[in-house]
């Protein structure tokens, strides 16, 4: 693969080389700079939402709490692969250990896994708040809200943990040149020497599972939820309503689309897409949305909005008078 000569070997490689977006070299710089502006963008934003959510006794409603978690998950999403993207289209620095590859595979499946899965939660409560107001608090008690939040964390572990194992697993005996710019699963298995369509067909059928069943149910929250807006005599209140609906489902579908995109363009041949524009999508997948949610989810809402510019004002007032 690419000129490299084969090796009969099954000792695992010690390090793998991620080439980053094929046929896009040329272009690298300008991802670097793209990706350092929306990492810190991320980074800052959802540290903010982050810091506001558990500073604020007020703010201890399920969806501000659903809120912060998604801001903590949208961290580690980002954290796990854009340092790396980073100083790969910077420097060329594009080495990987076996072991952090791996680490790396498992903290991104996970991370998007509790990511869908935070993002029907938010969706069920926005639809008990909006179709059941009066049995909000009665519905979404603390403890349905652990368990939600718990079980949306052991399926992410328990349906992603194997496929990182299964795909560690594999014997690797030629060129160790991934062709993406993090590890994932089914670039890194088509290097192996065994046939990898085990691994990548359980990939196909779990990640179908949850996008398809998350999906079809937040379909079905914001349906309702629509009809229920509809029904609604204030005009203003209707268009209020929409304008956050669309927000919403505008950032679902930047999350989404590139997602089920990487997962089945692969099994559809290399003819649906060229091999860049998959990488491209699976990069932006991974950024664009804890970039946008601390936005849309976070500053539209008129409570951390207001505690946002309430802890800026102090922290400028405050730098200014020790400076004075």
């Amino acid at each position: 693969m690419l000129g490299l000569p084969y090796n009969h070997t099954t000792e695992a490689p010690a390090t793998f080389i991620l080439v980053g977006i094929p046929g896009l070299q040329s272009s690298h710089l300008w991802l670097a700079v793209s990706l350092s502006i929306m990492y810190t963008t991320a980074l800052l934003a959802n540290t903010l939402i982050v810091t506001i959510i558990w500073m604020d006794s007020t703010l201890q409603e399920p969806m501000y709490c659903f809120l912060c978690v998604l801001a903590a998950v949208d961290m580690v999403m980002a954290s796990s692969v854009v340092p790396n993207m980073v100083s790969i289209f910077s420097s060329g620095d594009n080495t990987i250990s076996f072991n952090a590859c791996f680490t790396q595979m498992y903290l991104v499946h996970a991370a998007t896994a509790v990511e869908s899965g935070l993002l029907l939660a938010m969706a069920f409560d926005r639809y008990v708040a909006i179709c059941k107001p009066l049995h909000y608090k009665r519905i979404l008690t603390p403890r349905v809200m652990l368990g939600i939040s718990v079980t949306i964390t052991i399926r992410a572990t328990v349906f992603m943990t194997p496929l990182s194992w299964m795909v560690s697993h594999l014997p690797f005996c030629g060129s160790n040149m991934v062709l993406h710019s993090y590890c994932e699963h089914i670039a890194v298995a088509k290097l192996a020497c065994a046939d990898p369509r085990p691994s990548s067909l359980y990939s196909l059928i779990v990640s179908s599972i949850i996008v398809g069943s998350d999906v079809a149910f937040i379909a079905a929250s914001y349906i309702l939820i629509l009809q229920a807006v509809f029904s609604l005599s204030s005009k203003n209140a209707q268009l209020k309503a929409l304008s956050t609906c669309g927000s919403h489902v505008g950032v679902m579908a930047l999350y989404y689309l590139p997602g089920m995109a990487s997962i089945y363009v692969p099994w559809l041949g290399k003819d649906i897409m060229p091999v860049h524009i998959q990488v491209l999508l699976a990069d932006l997948y991974l950024i664009i949305p804890p970039t946008l949610n601390p936005i849309i989810y976070g500053l539209r809402i008129k409570q951390i909005r207001n505690r946002t510019w309430s802890l800026l004002m102090h922290c400028l007032f405050k730098h200014s008078n020790l400076g004075s």
